[in-house]
């Protein structure tokens, strides 16, 4: 029986990996947030330069700022009204 594609993909070239990562992947901080105003929720991860959690509301646009550093809550979940 004959292939009927049109295109061979080769995979031989491509090297095994010769011992597993046994490291869990590393994620990315993020809070967890409800907009009360919609009644939606969702993450916001920190940004870049790791001073602030940006981001929001899915539905309405609201926009939200969490500010990180000293002094601040060990708290990852939040209501913002």
């Amino acid at each position: 029986m004959t292939d009927p594609r049109d295109y061979n993909l080769d995979l031989s070239s491509l090297k095994k990996e010769e011992k597993p990562d046994s490291s869990p992947p590393a994620t990315r901080p993020y809070l967890s947030v409800l907009f009360a105003c919609c009644k939606v929720y969702t993450r916001l991860y920190r940004d870049p330069t790791g001073q602030n959690y940006t981001g929001h509301c899915p539905k309405c646009a609201r926009p939200v700022k969490f500010k990180v550093g000293e002094g601040g809550t060990s708290a990852r979940q939040f209501v913002v009204e």
